[in-house]
């Protein structure tokens, strides 16, 4: 008779070999459970512990999680970079994805940790305007989907009031990644502060009263202009836009298409959907001298 292949278990007892038939069968049920996705946006930057430290609670509570980085190099204390840029990237993600937003000048405060249900994700972080973008439900509308973060069960011990990200928003989230339903982290609540809505706003006369919501790295302006506010057809007609004294009016499809116009600066759709003011390889921030927030007029025809 053949030696069976034996082994001692932590306890000492012994161990017969697995059969590959049931080692397959336990690697298929393995490759078949989703691995929970993770995100982390921040303006902690990479110099120091505190990226890390959130990535080890995470771990620590699902070993599972998947974690991406979104951005860490939002500037300090900016919830409207932070807001825009979460907007931009979390439908890049699957469904089901969690999203942890920290830029929380008001940590420790009476601000409230929430946790909202939007676009079939999950989005974790401080209730200071920074989901607005994300979440478009009236204001005031009681939403089921929206919880204040109460149960101090899931939360890291002890909570610091300088660092929610490790202690409470970490946690929470893998909490939420093993299976963990929002009702048990927390209060459902009516509503959430909001920034100033995207939308831009129709003047009596016709025009469209629009602003720069983001300058990214390039200078590119971004506004809150969408395709459903200036349409193709209304291209075609002829629109020009007006900010800081100046116009402009040259469309692209892409940066370095040539249209035979002599203008550097000019509009172009851009990946989150949005109208933005671009200049061939320049900034078209630095050259118009706008900021965000700045208004920007469409005058139509």
């Amino acid at each position: 008779m053949k030696n069976k292949l034996r082994g001692k278990n932590a306890r000492g007892h012994d161990l017969k070999e697995s059969s590959p038939r049931v080692l397959s069968s336990a690697a298929s049920r393995l490759n078949q459970q989703p691995t929970p996705v993770i995100t982390l946006l921040t303006d902690f930057g990479v110099a120091d512990y505190f990226v890390g430290a959130m990535k080890g609670v995470i771990l620590s509570v699902n070993p599972k999680a998947c974690i991406v980085d979104i951005t860490h190099d939002i500037p300090p204390q900016d919830i409207e970079a932070a807001a825009f840029n979460l907007l931009a990237a979390h439908d890049s993600f699957p469904a089901g994805t969690i999203h942890v937003a920290v830029v929380d000048p008001g940590v420790g405060s009476s601000r409230r940790p929430l946790l909202i249900e939007a676009r079939n994700q999950f989005f974790i972080g401080p209730d200071n305007g920074i989901f607005t973008y994300v979440y478009h439900s009236p204001a005031g509308r009681k939403s089921p989907g929206i919880f204040e973060l109460t149960n101090r069960k899931y939360f890291r011990q002890p909570v610091s009031p300088t660092f929610h990200g490790r202690d409470v928003f970490a946690p929470v989230a893998a909490a939420l990644s093993r299976g963990v339903k929002p009702a048990s982290l927390g209060t459902r609540v009516a509503d959430f502060f909001r920034l100033a809505s995207l939308q831009p706003e129709a003047s009596p006369d016709g025009r469209l009263m629009a602003r720069i919501i983001h300058i990214d790295r390039f200078g590119n302006c971004v506004t809150n202009i969408t395709q459903d506010d200036l349409t193709a057809k209304m291209i075609a007609a002829g629109v020009t836009l007006q900010l800081k004294g100046k116009s402009v009016n040259s469309f692209r499809n892409y940066f370095a298409e040539e249209t035979g116009s002599r203008e550097k600066v000019f509009a172009v759709w851009d990946s989150a959907g949005f109208l933005e003011i671009a200049a061939t390889n320049d900034s078209a921030a630095n050259l118009l001298n706008v900021h965000r927030g700045d208004s920007v007029v469409v005058i139509k025809g």
